[in-house]
This record gives structure tokens, C-alpha cells and sequence, in this order.
């Protein structure tokens, strides 16, 4: 066998070993939901939105901590756009990793990102992670509240799929232990 038969081998392998070990990208919230549930495989299921938003639209009980992947910067003001600048968390893949030590768990853990809707915050985590050598991050496709029906006259209002809408365990009262918290 040549070199380059040899290495073209080695890459066709790491390939194969790569695809068969890496989960899917997208996960539902009732799958992620149940693998919170079960003791074989530990998971960590993160909610990356930003601890406000939760505040006042709810948080999945079984998230094991919040680390918003964006930060609101309450110290500025966008007067062209009226809002708050947003930027990306500098520390997210740090934190999170942290966490995954913190429980004793390595970085081939299942890591599950939530943000609202799933395509905004949710996704782009999960690929960050990906990235960063955590080859098992997911996001929950549909994120915490579901889309937004277009029809009807609760049209815009997010009502349909995602973690909120699929029976699942939410509440509005807050863990402090879970939140992402600048006090400690």
C-alpha cells in the first residue's frame, strides 16, 4: 500500500468513525425531554436564552443550567434599531464545558441547547459546540415556545409545537441554582 493510499484510508476511516458517533443535529423536545429522563446516558440540556427572556416567558424543569449563547448589553442602547445590542457570548463554550466537569462528564456528552424557537440561539450553539470538539451537541428544533401560527386570530402567537406546547414540564418560578447569574 502507498502513502497516499495508506493516509486516503485513514481519512475514509476517521470519516466513517466520525458519522457513526455523532448524533443527529436536531432533536424534538419530547426526545430531548425524555432523555432527561432516563439514567444510562447522562445528557446536559442547557437553555441559552437570556435569564430576562426566561423570567417573564418560562423555563423547562428539567433544564440542568441556563448560559445564554447571547448577551444582552443593558449598558447600551441601539437607537437606529431601538433595542439593546446583542452579542455572542465570549465564555459560552468555556462555561459550558465547565459545567459537563462540574458533573463529571466529558466532552463526548450529549449537550442539548434550547433558546425560544430553536433556530436563532439553538442551532447556532449546538454548532459552535460541534466546532469546539463537543460532537454531541444538539438543539431542541422547535426551541422552548414553538412557532408562531400564521392563521386564525392568535396568528403570530407562538402556540404551535416546541417544549411549551407539547405538554411538557415548564414553570415561570425561576431556580437561582440553574440561572446564569453575574453574583457568583
Amino acid at each position: 500500500m502507498t502513502r497516499i493510499q495508506s493516509l486516503f484510508s485513514g481519512i475514509l476511516l476517521s470519516l466513517a468513525v466520525f458519522s457513526v458517533q455523532a448524533v443527529e443535529l436536531e432533536i424534538s423536545a419530547e426526545e430531548a425531554y425524555a432523555k432527561t429522563q432516563q439514567t444510562e446516558q447522562p445528557v446536559l440540556l442547557v437553555d441559552v436564552r437570556d435569564p430576562v427572556e426566561i423570567m417573564f416567558v418560562g423555563v423547562a424543569d428539567a433544564i440542568d443550567v441556563n448560559i445564554p449563547f447571547m448577551l444582552v448589553d443593558r449598558t447600551q442602547w441601539n437607537a437606529e434599531r431601538n433595542i439593546y445590542p446583542i452579542s455572542r457570548n465570549p465564555e459560552f463554550v468555556e462555561q459550558i464545558k465547565a459545567e459537563l466537569a462540574k458533573r463529571g462528564l466529558d466532552e463526548n456528552t450529549e449537550v442539548i441547547t434550547m433558546c425560544r424557537s430553536g433556530s436563532e440561539r439553538g442551532e447556532p450553539s449546538a454548532k459552535v459546540l460541534r466546532e469546539a470538539g463537543l460532537v454531541n451537541a444538539r438543539f431542541v428544533v422547535n426551541g422552548f415556545q414553538g412557532d408562531a401560527l400564521s392563521e386564525g386570530p392568535q396568528a403570530g402567537m407562538r402556540l404551535k409545537n416546541g417544549w411549551q406546547n407539547s405538554d411538557l414540564p415548564w414553570s415561570r418560578s425561576l431556580d437561582g441554582e440553574k440561572m446564569y447569574r453575574l453574583d457568583r
